[in-house]
């Protein structure tokens, strides 16, 4: 670029400077770790390292090249003021000496020390403020609430923690303009304005680079903070609907043992047992995904508590499972509560020749799951409902939205007097890995 000829040129650097902070700012957002870095407040020795990893080498690179006359892409200041910032005061006085390295290698002498005390009056400054949450409430138009901040300040005595990273920053970037204008022209690189007003234009654009990195970089914490959120509900969404499906299911399950006790203690001792079975899955409930082998063993003592209850006059089980789709993961209590509304509201009143057929199999990608049964079926009405709340179908339909989205489908088919089918369709899942984020 050479040596500026007037303002215009020096206008056109300082914005060209603001661009490529912006630019790389945007790029490493881009890197998980680095996200990962921006979003925990704390840091540890080793995300220190990584900040400095991440933004002296790029930042030392734009020295390189404004050395070779390209004078924009210095961001000396502005990097050694945001790594204190965020970093604290030994990741500021490291980051700023390493990216003055190849200044200080072409003689200007000042750039190494006053780059590292940046850095180290930014990390100075980070300590200070009672809540470091504020560092990230820099942003670049926060100087237009300077006069509120005045009126605040004269009024009610109270002052915004938000300012000081804004007024330290204008007051280095002031005070680098001043020691370059006293020493020898080489031993520290800057614009060397010829007025003031050019000189007010450098210390916006130093303000403004480090505003625009905060800015792009809080707003990627904003949306990391949304989505962890976001699984934060889901969780809980997940697990209220399981605490409602479990307490009806052992009410029914429990009142048909205690039946059992009075006539007979033989029969019932079989029936402990299953139900032993079906309370150590019950206590599993940090799971959320089992094998479909492990739901129809599940479902197997169920339904041998209810062949027992019922008899086996009034209800019969009969069962087509694909042997390829057993080791599928399917979402745990999944068949449970289906099974359980058949015998309850469809084959309950029937006298005799209740029937539960229950059927999976594999196809393209996808795991079919039926269940029907010749009982009493639905009315329109109550299958209306089926989808609008309560416990049981309903369950198991909101259980699937929130884990599948619009992956899955759901169908219900039942006529008065001939019986209901339930008809499932999800994706083919090897592990339960694509939800570990839920799991966790």
């Amino acid at each position: 670029m050479g040596t500026l000829f007037g303002g215009q040129d020096l206008l056109f650097i300082l914005v060209l400077k603001v661009g490529f902070a912006a630019s790389l700012a945007a790029l490493l957002v881009r890197f998980r770790s680095f996200r990962s870095m921006l979003f925990t407040e704390v840091r540890d020795s080793d995300q220190k390292v990584m900040l400095m990893l991440f933004l002296a080498p790029p930042l030392a690179i734009g020295v390189v090249l404004r050395l070779v006359g390209y004078r924009f892409f210095d961001l000396t200041f502005e990097g050694s003021f945001l790594m204190g910032l965020i970093g604290g005061r030994i990741v500021g006085l490291l980051g700023g000496s390493l990216i003055s390295l190849p200044a200080f290698g072409n003689h200007e002498w000042l750039s190494s020390p006053t780059a590292a005390l940046v850095g180290l009056i930014a990390g100075m400054v980070r300590e200070l403020l009672p809540e470091k949450e504020d560092v990230w409430h820099f942003g670049p138009f926060l100087f237009l609430s300077i006069p509120q901040w005045i009126w605040r300040l004269v009024r009610y005595a109270k002052g915004n923690w938000v300012m000081l990273p804004l007024f330290a920053c204008a007051a280095l970037s002031v005070g680098e303009l001043v020691l370059a204008s006293v020493v020898p022209h080489n031993w520290l690189f800057d614009f060397h304005p010829q007025n003031w007003g050019y000189a007010l234009l450098v210390v916006l654009s130093s303000v403004m680079c480090v505003a625009m990195a905060i800015k792009i970089w809080n707003n990627t914490r904003i949306e990391m903070n949304l989505e962890q959120n976001q699984q934060l509900l889901l969780k809980a969404r997940m697990d209220a609907l399981t605490s409602q499906i479990n307490p009806h299911f052992l009410f029914n399950t429990l009142n048909t043992v205690s039946s059992l006790i009075r006539f007979d203690p033989d029969m019932a001792r079989g029936v402990v047992l299953k139900l032993s079975n079906i309370l150590r899955r019950l206590l599993r409930k940090h799971e959320t995904f089992v094998p479909l082998r492990e739901e129809l063993e599940f479902i197997d003592d169920y339904l041998d508590i209810e062949v027992i209850r019922f008899g086996r006059d009034k209800l019969q089980i009969f069962k087509e499972i694909d042997e390829d789709a057993l080791e599928t993961f399917v979402p745990s209590m999944l068949l449970q509560p289906m099974v359980e509304n058949s015998i309850k509201h469809g084959l309950g009143p029937r006298l005799e020749g209740g029937e539960i057929h229950i059927r999976t199999r594999r196809l393209d990608g996808r795991l079919l799951i039926e269940i029907e049964d010749n009982g009493m079926g639905i009315s329109t009405e109550r299958l209306a409902e089926v989808y609008g709340g309560g416990i049981g179908i309903s369950n198991v339909h909101e259980r699937l939205r929130l884990l599948y989205g619009d992956q899955f489908k759901m169908d219900i088919r039942s006529q008065e007097g001939q019986g209901t089918q339930i008809h499932i369709e999800i994706p083919e899942l090897a592990t339960a890995e694509p939800f570990a984020g839920l799991l966790e």
